[in-house]
């Protein structure tokens, strides 16, 4: 979970899968919006959830170290010992298939690959991601234009076949043009029309808390701080 001063976002994503598939995007969208408190019960139990995992000296972290290692094990290294054997698994944004060697085989029949994260049953197909936005730092008709162009299917499928780590959102983007197979998996899944998509929460909450407090806390977690001391430490930060 490194990343310098931002470490500990990694974290943020692991609780937001499990607060997605754990509840579903209704109580999920409360969370974010604070209409349930970050220290209530559905809160805690998917950090658990998480540190079911992630706090197992039996399934950390990939030949690097003990649990507390992941703090200081930055998210670009996490998941390269795959490639070593040492690691089985690694829970990462798509964009990571862009990090591996280039002589690495990325694919169904390769060196690595990727699957989606099931929900808690068949019925669902939660979906959790994040993205860039393009804002015009003025207001001339050009510049809208252009602002206009980059939305478009046109620029969208145009990118793809151009690029690693990325996917759009926009609907028309044809996955066929993506040269990734992560990519061209990760837009796949976008595209599905039972998928329930949310947004990055950690992104949508406040910045004392989305990109303070949540890092710093769950960073403390992950080092040996009990569950209830970090979400009622992520609560307190939210703005009154």
């Amino acid at each position: 979970i490194g990343s310098g001063e931002a470490t500990g976002w990694p974290l943020t994503d692991w609780q937001e899968d499990m607060m997605l598939r754990l509840y579903g995007p209704e109580t999920y969208d409360k969370w974010v919006n604070h209409e349930i408190p970050f220290n209530g019960p559905e809160s805690t139990a998917a950090l658990d959830a998480v540190g079911a995992y992630l706090k197992n000296p039996a399934y950390v972290n990939g030949g690097l170290g003990d649990v507390k290692s992941i703090a200081t094990t930055t998210f670009q290294d996490g998941g390269l010992p795959i490639l070593e054997g040492t690691c089985s698994l690694h829970r990462q944004a798509s964009f990571y298939a862009a990090n591996f060697p280039k002589e690495t085989k990325v694919a169904e029949d390769g060196d690595v690959f990727a699957f989606y994260l099931p929900g808690k049953d068949a019925a669902t197909k939660p979906v959790l991601g994040g993205g860039e936005f393009n804002v015009a730092f003025a207001d001339r008709p050009e510049v809208k234009a252009f602002q206009t162009y980059l939305s478009t299917d046109t620029w969208a499928n145009i990118k793809a076949k151009g690029s690693q780590g990325w996917v759009s959102a926009n609907k028309q983007l044809d996955p066929n043009n993506l040269s990734n197979p992560v990519d061209k998996l990760a837009a796949t899944i976008l595209l599905d029309p039972k998928a329930s998509f949310r947004f990055d929460g950690s992104d949508q909450m406040p910045a004392a808390v989305g990109s303070n407090a949540y890092w710093k806390q769950t960073t403390s977690w992950i080092t040996g701080q009990d569950t209830k001391t970090t979400v009622d430490n992520i609560e307190k930060a939210w703005p009154k």
